[in-house]
């Protein structure tokens, strides 16, 4: 018969079991390690610093990009534009053929920002500066 030596069992129960504090402590490094490495995107907008309640008036001839709220977002010189990809081309071919036209935003209110943020990360792309961007004054 096998017979089990009592102080060698005693010595046993004394020792704590770490696996649990072991996978608590990878689970943390897993999270750690997950959240450390998102980018956080960022679109840089400069705004015009103004004292004055008076705003500029808009040069003759802009070439003019609207905004509206329902499809077709985009509208390039007053005239509607059915898919990004053709407003992207509308405009490049604008610029490219009045360089020295500014070049102003007008967006309807109800307009979606994700649209707005859109234009403007293209604008900064392809480095075209917007002038103006006209708005309503509220009173």
């Amino acid at each position: 018969m096998i017979s089990i030596n009592d102080s060698h069992q005693n010595g046993d129960e004394l020792n704590p079991d770490l696996t649990p504090l072991l996978d608590i402590i990878f689970i943390v490094m897993v999270f750690l390690l997950l959240t450390a490495t998102v980018k956080i995107k960022a679109l840089n907008v400069e705004l015009p610093q103004t004292a004055t309640k008076i705003l500029q008036t808009t040069k003759a001839d802009p070439i003019t990009i609207n905004l509206v709220a329902n499809e077709p977002y985009w509208a390039l010189q007053g005239q509607s534009v059915s898919t990004w990809d053709s407003f992207n081309q509308q405009l490049l071919t604008e610029v490219k053929t009045h360089p020295n036209k500014p070049v102003v935003i007008g967006a309807d209110k109800k307009a979606s920002v994700e649209q707005m943020l859109k234009l403007l990360a293209f604008l900064q792309k392809n480095d075209i500066k917007a002038t103006q961007l006209l708005m309503e004054d509220q009173q």
